[in-house]
């Protein structure tokens, strides 16, 4: 994994620790440790997650929800991981535990913050299901992860929210260069060391830091990173279905991050009216849980 170019790794290390960016916990370092064993103990797994009591009610809670569309009610952890798989669930986890860590009632800031993440994080989900590129979990995980590091400068800063536009967030590369002036790093480079120390996959990491960066999008040639620009791609049309981002009428496409991104995805303009309608749908059912 490479870190952010624009600054030094030491600076930008030292840098992105003065936001005071929060430590993995304990219960994900422990369900991660226990994957990482040759043969990993699942129901001990479980039992970890199950011992934080809020963790386990939100899981099974978000389990249960029209989201996963369930004949039947999901009762235990044990049962939610044999839904999930473990690799799925051990994800849904790490989202659930990025929420205990920014409790929306004491920040208006970071309550709109988290509340756009929560939309753009259903939106993500829908399209990786529509063009079966990515994982949907992982594409659901991203979308919670990719403002991350806004949610931590807006703790870190109190004048933060003076950056963001009056109705909905101003998310665009003028947003890092606004930051970048103002606390000389960016919410991209923040949010990728936040991945990285929770021991998020690399591809999703490097999405984080690379998701305002349309030659990341364009570099096909470099395979390795081609599941973190699918995120990169989906992310740029979740964001354009956004209230007031609606396309040109005439069908002509102006924004060339969103060109690419339907390149990246082999999808064409034409498709962009049900894809964009189909992540609306999903922003809505967000609202309404």
């Amino acid at each position: 994994m490479v870190p952010p170019a624009t600054l030094a790794p030491q600076e930008a290390r030292r840098i992105v620790d003065e936001v005071d960016i929060p430590p993995c916990p304990a219960v994900l370092t422990a369900v991660l440790k226990e994957m990482r064993r040759e043969e990993p103990d699942f129901p001990a797994m479980g039992t970890r997650i199950a011992s934080d009591l809020g963790l386990s009610a939100a899981l099974l809670k978000t389990v249960n929800s029209p989201f996963y569309g369930l004949g039947r009610k999901v009762t235990s952890v044990q049962q939610a991981i044999a839904y999930l798989g473990v690799n799925a669930a051990v994800r849904l986890v790490t989202g659930l535990l990025l929420q205990q860590v920014f409790p929306v009632y004491r920040n208006p800031v970071i309550t709109r913050l988290w509340t756009e993440s929560s939309r753009f994080a259903a939106g993500m989900a829908r399209l990786a299901r529509e063009f079966d590129a990515v994982d949907v979990d992982e594409a659901y995980t991203f979308g919670l992860f990719r403002d991350c590091g806004m949610l931590l400068m807006a703790r870190r800063h109190p004048g933060y929210e003076k950056l963001l536009g009056p109705e909905s967030v101003a998310h665009d590369a003028a947003l890092l260069r606004a930051e970048s002036s103002h606390y000389v790093v960016d919410h991209a480079t923040v949010g990728y060391y936040m991945a990285e120390s929770w021991y998020l996959p690399a591809s999703l990491a490097t999405a984080v830091q690379n998701h305002h960066d349309i030659a990341f999008v364009l570099n096909r040639k470099d395979e390795i990173q081609r599941e973190a620009r699918v995120l990169v791609a989906l992310g740029t049309l979740v964001e354009r279905a956004a209230p007031g981002t609606e396309p040109p009428a005439d069908g002509h496409l102006r924004d060339p991050l969103l060109v690419v991104a339907l390149a990246c995805l082999g999808a064409q303009a034409r498709q962009l009216p049900e894809l964009l309608a189909s992540v609306r749908e999903a922003r809505d059912a967000q609202d309404e849980e």
